[in-house]
């Protein structure tokens, strides 16, 4: 079996998020896939099967769970097809938990079109500041996941949760956001609960925090990084029920699985 390992939402290596990636010739048994991505103890790895129609079948796992939507391993498995596989196409689509999911090649990036998330103000869980480290301004809950909207960009570095209380609240996990000092916002993102105290860049947390923050700010494209210890940029336009997020990516590594 095939694996590359490729760091995405960035245009180099050793930073962005790395996610492994597996072309599949037909499905493997779910608890294989599991403990692939036990194994590889990357945030998620990424398994595909070509469908008969062209496209392709996704799936994403984290070293603990398998998840409804990765936007970095999707960006990283369209990378692998277009510049290890040969795909011969513009756009590619996948099919997934969350529906089609579709990736096209734009000069040394690509732009993925995701689904927006619904977000809705709620009252925030008791623990949650205390987990966090600090007091939110506001709180909204979106279909996964927290969203904490801090002050400033120092008060978001500044976090230092506590991964365990973050464990309680349910749910996937939490985002925590400000406005960006050279950015239009900034996030980190915590998921405990899915084995990843800390992810470095989160595709699928940016289809929550566009719709946010292109309210709030009043426009539709916004400029995003997520400022983890490996750091990494993400584009975002808002279009009605969907998300575009514009990213690059660079392999790392290619092998093979012996096992």
């Amino acid at each position: 079996m095939r694996l590359y390992q490729v760091d995405a939402f960035t245009n180099r290596l050793f930073s962005g998020n790395p996610a492994a990636v597996c072309p599949l010739g037909s499905w493997i048994p779910d608890e294989l896939m599991q403990q692939i991505a036990a194994e590889n103890n990357l945030s998620e790895t990424a398994f595909f099967v070509i469908r008969p129609d062209g496209d392709y079948d996704l799936r994403w796992f984290t070293p603990a769970a398998e998840v409804d939507l990765c936007g970095h391993a999707t960006l990283a498995t369209a990378h692998v097809l277009f510049r290890h596989l040969g795909y011969p196409k513009e756009q590619i689509g996948f099919h997934t938990r969350s529906g089609l999911l579709t990736v096209v090649k734009e000069g040394e990036g690509y732009l993925m079109d995701f689904p927006a998330d619904r977000i809705e103000l709620v009252q925030a869980p008791a623990i949650l500041a205390e987990a966090l480290g600090a007091e939110p301004l506001e709180v909204w809950k979106g279909r996964e996941d927290y969203l904490a909207v801090l002050p400033t960009e120092a008060d978001v570095a500044a976090l230092r949760p506590d991964f365990r209380k973050l464990m309680t609240l349910g749910g996937r996990g939490v985002l925590a956001t400000a406005p960006g000092d050279n950015h239009d916002f900034v996030s980190r993102c915590f998921f405990p609960a899915y084995g990843i105290d800390e992810d470095p860049v989160t595709g699928s947390a940016h289809t929550t925090l566009t719709p946010y923050w292109a309210t709030r700010l009043g426009k539709t494209e916004l400029r995003a990084r997520q400022i983890s210890a490996r750091g990494g940029e993400v584009g975002c336009r808002l279009l009605g029920d969907r998300v575009e997020l514009a990213g690059q990516a660079v392999t790392y590594m290619a092998g093979e699985i012996l096992g």
